[in-house]
């Protein structure tokens, strides 16, 4: 469920459209060298000789290359701004492998947001009795957040932050929702509570009403 196929080729299809790849390569740099050639014949260097093998040349240069036969890349060299917040909702389960190394010291973390990487967490952050009875946690939820990715290893080092509860119900979802945009939801702090009408309960006035349009 984790694997995204965007897209799928029959081998018998890939073999001919090679085949035609090739057919149009050979193409272009042969007119390539038959410019060549003609440029040759234009200065006065002396008549150019082909020979049957002359005619679809190997070229090691891409230079040489059209455009719509090269592939851009490009590679990352440096993160500007980390946008997200390494924090992200999921689940914790234990590892498939039960004979490694890795299943006596982590466990697996998967995200609900499948653009974020699953991670190793490690045991001692999960709960004390969640090795011998994983399935009572099958539907928590927990709050990872990632804090390491090594080049040579297919998912990323998570730390848990806590555990939400259970998967479904609103308060969970929502400070799972709120903690993964990076929304500070902390109670306001006394000098945002001093800033409102003290003598409670509070009404609004007449003359204030009056200049105002009542959406209530």
């Amino acid at each position: 469920p984790d694997v995204i196929i965007e897209a799928q080729f029959d081998d018998n299809d890939a073999e001919h459209g090679q085949d035609h790849l090739q057919d149009l390569l050979a193409e272009d740099i042969k007119k390539l060298s038959l410019d060549t050639g003609e440029k040759v014949k234009a200065a006065g260097i002396g008549g150019v000789h082909k020979t049957k093998q002359d005619d679809v040349p190997k070229v090691n240069d891409s230079k040489l290359l059209p455009d719509k036969f090269l592939q851009r890349t490009a590679k990352v060299v440096y993160i500007l701004e980390k946008k997200h917040s390494r924090a992200a909702t999921g689940f914790i389960k234990l590892l498939a492998d039960k004979n490694s190394e890795l299943f006596k010291k982590c466990a697996m973390f998967s995200p609900v947001d499948h653009r974020v990487p699953r991670a190793y967490v490690s045991l001692a952050d999960c709960p004390s009795d969640f090795p011998s009875r994983p399935e009572d946690y099958s539907n928590t939820l927990f709050i990872c957040r990632i804090v390491d990715w090594k080049e040579d290893s297919n998912f990323a080092t998570g730390q848990m932050a806590k555990s939400l509860g259970q998967a479904g119900e609103i308060e969970p979802e929502t400070e799972g929702i709120l903690t993964e945009y990076g929304v500070d939801f902390s109670d306001f702090s006394s000098e945002v509570l001093e800033c409102l009408p003290q003598n409670l309960p509070w009404v609004i006035s007449s003359e204030e009403l009056a200049k105002r349009r009542d959406l209530r």
